[in-house]
């Protein structure tokens, strides 16, 4: 990791703190709303549980950032916080500010056990972050910030399943599940709504904390509370963590010579696996393509870049702007152009790197889209390491298909809209949206 940058501390001397003088506290006050009993109001909150993909669609830049500490009685303090009328966002205010605030905390807070050092300072970071108003910006700690690498890399310790996260409700979603792991055997499915991670409510947690609290060690269970569109009740379901390898990528030749690419998601080992399914495609003379973007949630736009450029003609692929008005193209020379009828397959939860994807191939007219409309996810996001092990993804600019069009919001509609029937999908396993695509690919071949 690059160890460039400034690491700068300083002590405070304490003395007189015009924020913070001893008072009796004040009368015991019961929080506002219900009691969180799962059969209340917040059953109510999956029914509008929406999804937002938090995969980033990024390249990872190392830096160097000032660290401002300070140094409260015996323990290291890390300052971050509110500004002051001069714009600073740390002052000599800020800093008496945040004494105050931790004084209070610990002659008043009812359980000492729950007061940690190393969690205020997470806070504070996160607060900070949080207060932009982003869903997709996010504070890792050094913990977060190694399982966040380690998943990239395809392999890491859980039960199988993708997550999303809805910024309104808080509430996290399973954008996917990967065939053969303990998600699966569990009968855990697509869209599934988690409600509460081992009787812990998840609401208002970032994706990366309740991701945290469902992953584990390797043979330890999670309990999930999860509600399902159709049931009148939460459904609680064991799952067992186990090492998993995700396959980013999966592929098939049907009996009639057409093959079939899922893309699951962008990582670092996707370029790879693609790159072989779509060898043995070639090799094996297919006469067309499905893709299936189902439930992608996104990824590296490095990586999707380099899959694009296995498909398309000469041309841009997908440009950037950001707060400064620059721009950045990437570009595919055409030379690995796809010469087979080619059918994509979205759905809603196809968001972010895979909507570069798909908008790059409509806007080309190099294939046809099957499915219902993507997420919307139409800008970028940087992953930027800091030097002391933590680190920062932070929404930098926006992009734009090869015609000029930011779906942020909107979304990429199919060509031929088609809902999957979850009913024949799960207890027949018949999935109507790839036979769709399978009909349309043989009429491409006639």
């Amino acid at each position: 990791m690059n160890q460039d940058g400034d690491n700068n501390y300083y002590n405070h001397d304490y003395g007189h703190n015009p924020y913070y003088q001893p008072q009796p506290p004040l009368p015991p006050q019961l929080p506002a709303g219900g009691s969180g009993n799962k059969g209340s109001g917040h059953f109510l909150l999956g029914l509008l549980a929406g999804v937002v993909i938090t995969a980033m669609v990024g390249s990872c830049t190392y830096v160097g950032v000032k660290l401002y500490l300070m140094r409260a009685e015996q323990s290291a303090r890390t300052i971050s916080g509110g500004g002051d009328a001069s714009g600073e966002l740390v002052s000599d205010e800020t800093v008496k500010k945040l004494e105050a605030l931790e004084e209070v905390i610990q002659e008043y807070y009812y359980k000492e056990e729950d007061i940690s050092t190393d969690a205020m300072i997470d806070g504070l970071y996160s607060g900070l972050v949080d207060s932009l108003g982003d869903p997709y910006s996010v504070y890792y700690n050094e913990e977060e910030w190694q399982d966040l690498m380690q998943t990239t890399e395809g392999i890491y310790y859980g039960i199988g399943a993708y997550l999303s996260l809805d910024p309104a409700t808080g509430l996290a979603r399973i954008a996917g599940v990967i065939p053969g792991t303990p998600a699966e055997e569990a009968g855990l499915r697509e869209n599934d709504i988690i409600y509460l991670v081992n009787e812990e409510q998840t609401q208002g947690l970032e994706l990366s904390e309740i991701v945290s609290k469902v992953k584990g060690e390797e043979g330890t269970k999670v309990h999930l509370t999860i509600y399902r569109e159709g049931e009148s009740d939460y459904l609680e379901i064991d799952v067992t963590r186990k090492k998993i390898e995700s396959p980013t990528v999966n592929y098939e030749i049907y009996d009639n010579g057409v093959g079939y690419i899922q893309i699951r998601e962008f990582d670092e080992v996707t370029t790879d696996q693609f790159t072989e399914a779509l060898a043995v495609v070639k090799g094996s003379d297919a006469k067309g393509l499905i893709l299936d973007l189902r439930g992608n949630p996104g990824g590296s736009l490095p990586v999707v870049v380099d899959i694009a450029r296995a498909l398309l003609p000469k041309g841009l692929i997908v440009y950037t702007e950001d707060k400064y008005g620059e721009r950045e193209e990437y570009s595919c020379d055409g030379r690995n152009e796809l010469q087979i009828p080619l059918v994509v397959l979205i759905n809603g939860n196809s968001a972010s790197a895979s909507e570069i994807l798909a908008g790059a191939i409509k806007d080309y007219g190099k294939g046809t889209l099957i499915g219902t409309t993507t997420f919307g996810k139409g800008i970028v996001q940087r992953v930027l390491p800091l030097t002391d092990g933590t680190a920062l993804k932070l929404t930098v600019s926006s992009y734009f298909t090869p015609k000029g069009n930011n779906i942020h919001g909107t979304g990429i509609e199919p060509d031929i809209e088609i809902e999957l029937d979850a009913e024949k999908y799960y207890e027949d396993d018949v999935d109507n949206q790839l036979e769709r695509a399978k009909e349309e690919i043989n009429k491409m071949i006639e």
